[in-house]
């Protein structure tokens, strides 16, 4: 039991873990490469696509979605869609997809006279699903050593930590207080029940 108790307790830390990684922003220096439309229609992997833009229908299943193709400082391949979050999860309440699409075309370069930038993002980038990480934001910097602080994950993880301390140390507290006399008392009853049984027995014989 005991091995089943901390399987679940790792499994549920794991599914947090992804889930944060996934919906927290992350930055990556890179240059942009170029940018296109096109039509998809999410399938089995339409959990890692936003919902429709703001002000479309929710009703058409296919949508045209722009994409950002950059190489990464360290010479990886990344592509990037770029849709809105509007009011839906994670609340990022992007509402300017083509701003940023007509900034991603004007910040393009080429390896001889390269324009790096700042992505902000969020999402995995899987090219067995065919799932890209959104983009958020872009900023031009000075170039593809600039190191980026994550202060709002910092901020974020940390009142996380914060609350998920304060919430168990009142379980602690609560459960010392309140359930764990109650099991002893519970464990002690049986005891005197079963003394009382074996009493009964006894003298039967």
């Amino acid at each position: 039991m005991a091995y089943v108790k901390w399987f679940v307790i790792l499994a549920f830390w794991a599914l947090v873990a992804a889930f944060l990684h996934y919906t927290l922003p992350q930055h990556d220096i890179a240059r942009i490469t170029d940018t296109y439309e096109k039509r998809i229609d999410p399938g089995e992997n339409r959990w890692f696509w936003s919902n429709a833009a703001s002000g479309e229908s929710t009703v058409v299943s296919n949508r045209d979605v722009f994409f950002i193709q950059t190489r990464l400082n360290d010479d990886d391949v990344m592509v990037y869609r770029n849709e809105d979050t509007g009011w839906g999860w994670p609340p990022y309440f992007k509402f300017d997809t083509s701003n940023l699409q007509a900034e991603a075309a004007d910040l393009r370069s080429t390896s001889a006279d390269p324009q790096w930038v700042a992505i902000k993002h969020y999402g995995w980038r899987n090219e067995f699903l065919s799932i890209y990480p959104n983009a958020i934001s872009i900023r031009p910097v000075a170039g593809p050593d600039v190191r980026i602080i994550p202060w709002t994950n910092i901020i974020l993880l940390t009142l996380l930590v914060a609350i998920v301390w304060a919430v168990w140390v009142r379980w602690r507290r609560f459960r010392q207080a309140r359930i764990d006399p109650m099991l002893d008392e519970m464990g002690d009853n049986f005891d005197e029940a079963g003394g009382r049984i074996r009493g009964f027995f006894r003298r039967k014989r």
